[in-house]
């Protein structure tokens, strides 16, 4: 992955834009790399580029997959995702957003969750919501600065490298 130039600022040639076939390396790579940093997720298995190619060609219209590139290298990749599939919750999305390490904390996974948000209302969803650590503090002052609530904390609600772990819910109505 390209690192940018200047911290502290995303530079104007990063650019979304719906995500390809030919993208699933690099949006493995960054997936991989949010597994191992265990900062958002509590995935634990990393993924091969065949599994994310298959991943996205799975995916439906309600679902889609976002890129955010810069100088021709992707940089990080947001999705809307199914949250229940029971009917009932068909107006509800989960979402993910990963960003490559070296682009943190400069304004693309803002970019990319107002481009989800956005994205969510066209398809006419009613409410997102999101599951991340409590720990993860840029992640959750992202999600509050763009109008996402706290519901509450699972406790112990899964078990990440022999240890318990609290997860923080939070939700935006659209």
């Amino acid at each position: 992955m390209q690192a940018a130039a200047g911290a502290g600022d995303v530079s104007a040639d990063v650019t979304l834009r719906p995500a390809r076939a030919g993208d699933a390396e690099a949006v493995c790579l960054i997936y991989n790399q949010g597994i191992e940093d265990r900062v958002a997720t509590i995935e634990t298995e990393l993924r091969t580029p065949e599994e994310r190619r298959e991943w996205m060609a799975a995916r439906g219209p309600r679902h889609p997959v976002i890129v955010a590139e810069s100088g021709g290298a992707l940089v990080g990749w947001g999705s809307l995702n199914v949250f229940n599939a029971r009917p009932a919750y068909r107006h509800v999305a989960d979402f993910s957003v990963y960003v490559e390490r070296a682009w943190r904390g400069r304004g693309v996974g803002h970019r990319l969750l107002d481009r989800l948000i956005e994205i969510a209302r066209e398809i006419g969803y009613h409410k997102m919501v999101l599951s991340t650590f409590p720990t993860n503090t840029g992640g959750v002052r992202l999600y509050e600065r763009l109008g996402f609530s706290r519901v509450g904390v699972y406790r112990e609600q899964g078990m990440l490298d022999g240890l318990w772990v609290d997860t923080l819910i939070m939700e935006k109505l659209l």
